[in-house]
């Protein structure tokens, strides 16, 4: 049935994407969330009215008043003001210039591995003259007080980097000596034993700065260990993603959404194979079963209860983990999973992923960032409930799938 009483978190969200574009009409935004356009209208008010100081009468797009003429006065201030913009801009843009060629100039400091910090306390010393420490400490993102600290350590740290290269020397005689099986405790006993008073730690830091290592038989390394308490779960479904009935066969899964340049931000969802209904979903920066978790509540508080019903999953680590195995049980969920590495067993929620993918990107590689992704999947996600058409229920939206099924079942 379509939500009357709706949470803070959605009014707010309904808000924020009717006023994400001036293009955005009442109608247009109210259709897609399955709201009034009235109800809208009053939840922008509200809004606009605890931001503007409470004038609610008008907006900008619901109609448009004509201005006076503005006064010489106006005329006259409003351009002092762009001047005083136009020179703040001109500053911003000679710093920003200087920035970059002080970047540029430090480039080649991080090429190689070394010491980050050093190296940008070496181009400070090198470039201190052209540009002033204040100025490429701020660039360069470090303290002053770190570079005048390490500028006093010179002489110390030089007088170290002499002892370092003499006991670089000892270690690799012994370390041949004795065919180069000796590591580091060993080393360091044969070096005492001569009378070099040596600290093993040391000893260590010398040996890896310089490239010195016993020898070493390496084990093989097992990276994926099971938890002892998981057991294996069935395949409930068989690939038969049909329901008679709502709320007792489910998907679920998660997908990547690329926003901004190189970020991501990752949908988790529970569908109801009966309607094909998005009854839960959750979208955050992480990966962790929190996210999982979220979205199967989310489901829970849509249908009221989940007792009985059946979850069907990849295995994913969030998915395969023993809390949300316990969120499950608590919930009365019955787990299910296909194969491992077969999408196949798991294609309703594959299908699902790829259309959010195909009609919120629309060609585009990224999302412009994170708030308008957000919005994106929002307006999807609602709409897709409430009005896309869906082949597998006749060309009817999941909701009024829904509500003609409970209709047929009253009336038989």
């Amino acid at each position: 049935m379509v939500m009357k009483v709706y949470s803070p978190e959605f009014k707010a969200d309904a808000v924020a994407l009717y006023l994400s574009d001036p293009s955005h009409t009442f109608e247009g935004i109210g259709k897609d969330l399955g709201i009034s356009r009235e109800t809208l209208r009053n939840w922008v008010r509200a809004e606009r009215a605890r931001h503007d100081g409470g004038s609610t009468t008008s907006t900008s797009t619901e109609k448009s008043t004509v201005d006076s003429p503005p006064t010489a006065q106006e005329l006259q201030a409003e351009n002092e003001a762009l001047r005083r913009e136009l020179a703040t801009a001109r500053k911003e843009v000679q710093k920003l210039a200087t920035e970059r060629d002080i970047l540029r100039k430090a480039t080649k400091f991080f090429r190689t591995r070394d010491d980050l910090v050093t190296n940008r306390f070496q181009f400070i010393e090198d470039h201190h003259h052209a540009w002033g420490v204040k100025r490429l400490c701020a660039v360069l993102e470090v303290a002053r007080s770190s570079f005048y600290k390490w500028r006093a350590g010179r002489e110390a740290r030089a007088a170290r980097e002499r002892a370092d290269v003499a006991l670089a020397e000892r270690i690799r005689a012994v370390h041949a000596e004795w065919d180069g099986t000796y590591g580091r405790p060993r080393i360091t006993a044969e070096l005492r034993d001569e009378g070099e008073r040596v600290n093993h730690k040391r000893v260590g830091r010398v040996m890896r700065k310089f490239g010195i290592a016993g020898l070493r038989l390496r084990k093989r390394q097992v990276t994926t260990v099971p938890e002892p308490s998981a057991t294996p779960v069935p395949d409930l479904l068989r690939r038969d993603f049909t329901a008679n009935t709502p709320n007792t066969k489910h998907v679920g899964d998660i997908t990547y959404l690329p926003v901004g340049d190189g970020d991501f931000l990752y949908p988790a969802t529970v569908i109801d194979c009966f309607s094909r209904r998005l009854v839960g979903w959750s979208i955050a920066n992480h990966m962790r079963t929190e996210l999982v978790a979220d979205a199967l509540r989310s489901a829970t508080r849509v249908r009221g209860s989940l007792a009985g019903a059946v979850f069907h999953s990849d295995h994913g680590t969030q998915y395969s983990s023993c809390q949300f195995a316990e969120l499950c049980a608590q919930l009365g969920v019955r787990q299910s999973m296909g194969a491992v590495g077969t999408s196949a067993d798991n294609a309703l929620a594959e299908s699902f992923n790829a259309a959010l993918k195909r009609e919120t990107l629309r060609g585009a590689r990224r999302y412009d960032g994170a708030r308008a992704c957000r919005l994106a999947v929002f307006r999807w996600a609602t709409r897709y409930n409430t009005r896309r058409r869906h082949s597998a229920n006749g060309q009817q939206a999941p909701n009024a799938y829904e509500q003609q099924s409970a209709t047929l079942t009253l009336a038989a």
